[in-house]
């Protein structure tokens, strides 16, 4: 598959999964501050990679899109909610995201501390409702819950506050954003996985894709903090540094920060090794795609 191609597929996914969210609070009975706070994370664009790579999974298996969509889109859900909330003042305290003041700056802190709640509430909602078979179901919230929880995201996040102008070793480093960061983009992949139907064997490939994407996701993110504008990040360059944050580059350099991100990206190309469905060609590309943004 080309870049242009990858790309081209990339952003249909992403408009498939936008189509949804828009309608996601539309029914009413949620307050209208509430809703515009939500929705102003929840639609300020991005590639929505993680639901992309759980709809692409799902149809790698042998699923079928319209019937994992709300699951996907229940992991934009929890991802946008922890945006949210990692950019407040008690947190990273960022004024941008996406090119956009923060939601805590756009409306103020108690409504984004209330929107990232209803987002991540309104995860499981969406995700509990799917017309597929319990076993599955369950066995993805499960997946999904624990990824994004005090064992995942959320340890994650508290390491990541722990480590901030301590320093950490590269161990402590590969830990703290495998929780942080790879977690979710893991389970995005196996659970997509899992709803498809696929076997333990495809659970495993998924898994080692997973861990290997976003371990070079997160790499790919520290170097650019380092070599990329505010502009093109949407959020203010350098940040890292700023807040004595433990980065990749800091401790191995950009170069050996990029040998690392190539090897995990060879890691994940080679879990799709045997599948012969379209969306291999796919998974393989974008793997290739987030390696380029250091470019």
């Amino acid at each position: 598959m080309t870049p242009q191609d990858m790309k081209a597929e990339l952003k249909a996914l992403g408009a498939l999964v936008e189509g949804r969210l828009a309608t996601v609070f539309a029914d009413g009975g949620t307050p209208a501050h509430l809703v515009a706070s939500m929705d102003y994370s929840l639609m300020a664009g991005g590639k929505r990679l993680r639901p992309v790579l759980c709809l692409a999974w799902a149809e790698l298996v042998g699923g079928r899109l319209d019937e994992v969509l709300d699951f996907a889109c229940a992991i934009e859900c929890i991802h946008t909610y922890s945006l949210i909330h990692d950019d407040l003042p008690a947190m990273d305290d960022d004024d941008l995201r996406r090119g956009k003041p923060s939601n805590h700056r756009q409306f103020d802190e108690a409504t984004a501390i209330l929107a990232g709640d209803g987002l991540l509430t309104e995860a499981f909602t969406l995700a509990s409702a799917l017309i597929l078979p319990a076993e599955r179901v369950l066995k993805a919230i499960f997946h999904l819950s624990t990824a994004a929880g005090p064992r995942g995201m959320v340890g994650g996040q508290v390491l990541d506050m722990d480590l901030t102008g301590k320093g950490a070793d590269l161990s402590l480093l590969r830990t703290m954003h495998a929780m942080k960061t790879g977690a979710l983009i893991e389970s995005s992949c196996v659970t997509g996985c899992i709803l498809g139907g696929g076997d333990e064997a495809a659970l495993a490939r998924a898994s080692e894709y997973g861990q290997a994407v976003g371990l070079a996701f997160q790499v790919t993110d520290d170097i650019l903090d380092v070599v990329g504008d505010t502009a093109d990040l949407g959020k203010p360059a350098g940040s890292d540094e700023a807040r004595g944050k433990s980065t990749y580059p800091a401790l191995m350099g950009i170069d050996r920060s990029r040998a690392l991100a190539c090897e995990s990206v060879d890691r994940a190309v080679g879990a799709l090794d045997g599948f012969s469905h379209p969306r291999a060609d796919f998974l393989r590309a974008v793997a290739g795609y987030i390696l380029d943004r250091t470019h």
